[in-house]
């Protein structure tokens, strides 16, 4: 193991933004580049790739890692934010993950971008370990953008429930996972159920997805049991989006995971200041909850859950 500061950059008001890397296997190698944090709630993707940093330590100390393997992971690129609260960059409040491929003399964080993007490029495979835009929990799932370069059946090794395909819309042109394609790298976005709090059985499912992804490709020779739920690769337009009509508080009675028949209510929008129901939310199909919204209030018009049918 071998950790290196990979750049660094002044801030506005505080500490330079040194962001480092962890080396594992052949330092002559690039076959798989993992990134955790990037925004400044990722506190749970931070961790995934701690407790991974520990894993592949000891897969290195035990000789388990094969020969033509390196690895470089690493766990936070965004410091400056996630030590003042924030999830995007505090200075304007821009998402550096709609910054790549970068740009060397643009704005910081385009190019904080650039500089990450010049450390992970070269790879033959991209993990990104991120966070749903919408605030809320959801199913872990592997997520692929489609842009015509991907393998989306390699992702199917990674051994979580689900492999998401998503059609890219203007502005995914313009993250790391799409990026990462252009440039010949196999990338996956992974996500699990928690962001800004620590799951610790999610992370370990999380790491365990990585090593079960090394066996497979022949990096490692550590061995990680299937899982018990075969995993299915569908496209993101087959999940059914069930969007409010009010706003208000939103009062849940299912989670993630929890099947449902039509006409289930699911929960209810309530009015903030005298509790009256103002709408009663029901599935329009049967299946099982993909997501379901976490901030107690919620707009008129958006998704409080995504159902994913049988």
């Amino acid at each position: 193991m071998r950790e290196e500061i990979l750049f660094t950059m002044e801030t506005p008001y505080r500490r330079p933004l040194a962001v480092r890397g962890w080396y594992f296997g052949n330092p002559e190698r690039r076959s798989l580049a993992v990134l955790g944090a990037l925004r400044g709630n990722e506190v749970q993707q931070m961790y995934i790739c701690s407790q991974l940093i520990r894993a592949l330590a000891a897969m290195e100390e035990n000789g388990e890692l094969a020969e033509d393997c390196g690895i470089l992971v690493v766990p936070c690129a965004n410091q400056f934010s996630m030590n003042v609260g924030r999830r995007f960059w505090a200075a304007d409040n821009t998402d550096i993950n709609r910054m790549f491929p970068g740009y060397d003399q643009g704005e910081t964080t385009q190019r904080i971008a650039a500089h990450i993007f010049s450390a992970l490029q070269g790879c033959s495979y991209g993990v990104q370990f991120t966070s749903f835009h919408l605030p809320g929990d959801l199913l872990p799932h592997v997520r692929i953008t489609e842009t015509g370069y991907e393998r989306a059946e390699e992702a199917l090794d990674f051994g979580l429930p689900y492999v998401i395909l998503r059609r890219p819309h203007p502005y995914d042109t313009t993250t790391l996972n799409y990026n990462w394609q252009i440039w010949d790298t196999q990338a996956y976005s992974l996500y699990t159920r928690a962001t800004d709090c620590i799951d610790q059985s999610a992370a370990r499912q999380a790491v365990e997805a990585v090593e079960r992804f090394l066996f497979a490709k022949g990096l490692s020779r550590r061995a990680v049991p299937a899982p018990q739920e075969e995993p299915s690769l569908l496209r993101e337009e087959a999940l059914h989006s069930l969007l409010t009509t009010a706003g208000g508080l939103l009062q849940q009675e299912c989670r993630p995971g929890d099947r449902v028949r039509p006409g289930d209510v699911l929960g209810e929008i309530l009015e903030p200041c005298t509790g009256a129901v103002l709408e009663q939310l029901r599935a329009d199909c049967s299946g099982r909850i993909f997501f379901a919204h976490r901030a107690q209030l919620i707009n008129g018009h958006e998704a409080a859950f995504r159902i994913l049918p049988d």
